[in-house]
This record gives C-alpha cells, sequence and structure tokens, in this order.
C-alpha cells in the first residue's frame, strides 16, 4: 500500500523541472481566470470588427476609384475576366455602389469600427487584467473610454511600426541582392528568408511587449513582460504560418473558397485571443512576478487587557453579600458571648 505522504508523479515532475511546474501554474491560472470566455468575448469583437473595416476599405477605394475612371474601368474588366457570368456581374455592381455611396459607407463604417474596436480593446483589457491576478473594478465611464481609445490608437501606431519595420526590412533585402548581383541565388535567397522571418519575429516581439505591458489596467513592468513576449512572437508567427496552411488548403475546392476563410478567421482570432491570454497566465506566475504578488503580512496583534466594572451589583450579589453579612454578624456576637 502506497504511503498516503509521497507525492505523485506530478508533483515529482513539477518539482524537478521548473518550466513544467511554471507551465502547469499558468495553465491553473488561465483556468481560474476564465481565460476561454475572455477569450470568446475578445474573438467576438474581433469578427465584428471585419464588417466596419471592410466598409472602410471600399470607401478609400471608392474615393480612388471615383478620381480615377481609367483605372475603375480596368478593374471592373478584371473582374469580368476573372469572374465570368452573373457572379462577375454582381461584383462590378458592389464595386459601382461603393464608389457611389462611398461617403455614406465611409461614416457608417467608421462608427461601427469605433465601437467595435472600442469594445474589442475593453475586453482584451479587461482579460488581460485579470491573468494578472486583478479583479474588474468600477472605474468612471468616460474615462476608461478616453484610455481604451488611446489604447487602441497606441496599438495601432505599434502595428503600423511592426508591418512597416517588416516590408521595409524585406524590401531593403531585396534591393541588396539585385545590387549586389545575387538575386535568384538559392543560398541568397534562403538567408534573405531567414533574414526576413528574424525581423519579422522582432517587430512581433516588439508589438506583444507593448500589449503585455501597457495594456493591462494595472501596472506591469517592462521587465516583468520581456519573456512573455518573445514567447508570444514566436507562437505567432507558428499560428501565422499554420493559418496560411490552412487557408491554401480550403480554398482549392468551390465550397471551402465560399466559408473556408470565415471559419478561418474566426478560428485564427480564438486562438490567437487564447494564446496571448496563456502568454500572460505564464508571464503573471513567473517566479519574480509570484513573489511580487504575495499578500503583505499582517499588523503586529496589540493586546489591551478590558476591565469592566459593574456599577450597580444584581439582586442575586446583594442577596448573597447581606447573606454573608449577616452570618459574619452572627458569628461576630457569638463570640462576644463567650468572651464575657
Amino acid at each position: 500500500m502506497a504511503d498516503p505522504a509521497e507525492p505523485s508523479k506530478i508533483e515529482k515532475l513539477r518539482r524537478d523541472k521548473p518550466w513544467l511546474d511554471h507551465l502547469l501554474r499558468a495553465a491553473e491560472r488561465y483556468t481560474s481566470r476564465y481565460g476561454a470566455q475572455h477569450a470568446a468575448a475578445v474573438t467576438y469583437f474581433s469578427v465584428l470588427s471585419l464588417v466596419p473595416m471592410l466598409m472602410i476599405g471600399f470607401a478609400i477605394a471608392g474615393f480612388v476609384l471615383s478620381s480615377q475612371p481609367d483605372l475603375l474601368t480596368e478593374l471592373q474588366s478584371s473582374i469580368a475576366e476573372a469572374v465570368p457570368g452573373a457572379l462577375g456581374d454582381t461584383v462590378n455592381d458592389v464595386v459601382k455602389q461603393a464608389v457611389e455611396s462611398k461617403g455614406t459607407v465611409g461614416v457608417f463604417g467608421l462608427l461601427g469600427a469605433a465601437y467595435s474596436g472600442l469594445g474589442w480593446m475593453s475586453n482584451l483589457r479587461d482579460a488581460l487584467t485579470a491573468q494578472w491576478g486583478h479583479g474588474k473594478e468600477d472605474l468612471p465611464f468616460l474615462k476608461t473610454i478616453f484610455k481604451d481609445l488611446l489604447s487602441l490608437l497606441g496599438l495601432g501606431a505599434a502595428l503600423v511600426v511592426s508591418f512597416g519595420l517588416t516590408a521595409a526590412g524585406s524590401g531593403f533585402a531585396h534591393l541588396l541582392l539585385d545590387w549586389v548581383g545575387l538575386s535568384g541565388v538559392w543560398w541568397a535567397e534562403a538567408l534573405l528568408k531567414a533574414g526576413t522571418i528574424v525581423l519579422s519575429l522582432a517587430a512581433n516581439w516588439l508589438v506583444f511587449l507593448w500589449v503585455l505591458a501597457k495594456l493591462p489596467r494595472k501596472p506591469v513592468t517592462w521587465r516583468s513582460a520581456f519573456r512573455g513576449a518573445a514567447a508570444a512572437a514566436f507562437g505567432f508567427e507558428v499560428l501565422k504560418q499554420v493559418g496560411t496552411i490552412y487557408l491554401s488548403s480550403v480554398t482549392s475546392s468551390p465550397a471551402g473558397a465560399a466559408f473556408g476563410p470565415v471559419i478561418g478567421v474566426l478560428v485564427f482570432a480564438n486562438l490567437v485571443a487564447q494564446f496571448l491570454l496563456f502568454i500572460t497566465a505564464w508571464t503573471a506566475t513567473a517566479k519574480e512576478n509570484a513573489l511580487r504578488d504575495l499578500p503583505a503580512p499582517p499588523p503586529p496583534a496589540v493586546i489591551r487587557p478590558v476591565v469592566e466594572v459593574s456599577g450597580r451589583p444584581t439582586a442575586r450579589t446583594a442577596a448573597v453579600l447581606v447573606g454573608a453579612g449577616a452570618v459574619l454578624a452572627t458569628l461576630w456576637r457569638h463570640r462576644g458571648r463567650r468572651s464575657s
């Protein structure tokens, strides 16, 4: 019969392998702080944001095409050639309506993007804050909206910088290969591909560092988010590669081309949200952060003895005292008689 005090295999593994113990602590934090539910809310607003973003894109395209009729004619001809028949006519009608109602589409797109974007940012900040072990607080409405708007703009700027670094680095590398005459050489192309991946990882790391350190509603130090941002950047790159393979496989059939991208976007958004929240839980359960989150010791105990003095005896006490006095008086009299 096994000794009940003997640790289990999981406990032994957690004791011998600190990295496994850290992962399990992160999983416990993720589950106890409702990570999957928070990820579902973030996914909902992520998908909801696609429609107003498409409306804004159509509005921008409408302004560009209305000022360049030759480009509009060329686009319609290309659509007719790529999508012949009634479907091509439908797509051209959509493009024509987008050009004609570009202002209305743009206004409604901006309003929808503002609503869905603020909802997305609010849920994301609450989810990240929960994984750090802080509960949701009642904050001033207008002040919270203003801070969420600033965070949304800051995240947008971080994404622009990230994608800009990746695009500029890749373009500069191609120009450099052309300049030195190594364009088309396999080993130079392989080095360029590796360099592009490294640059993309660095850009992703900057974005996730900003997300982990600045989006929670409670202060988080940059140092606490360094390793978590590195793990998030690597995992996000893996998810992007898997998503690319998935989209290339499902769009090969007509049914997959119709429904595959929508399902892929939904699944990808949920996976990214869950992955980000798990990385946050993993960062929050690191030893340095766990030690920082220890509760403060209670204040020293002060012992003050309390003496209560009753101002008036009870009836029972008074009767006992009177009886004792009578007995003492009787004994005193009896002693006086014996002495005389």
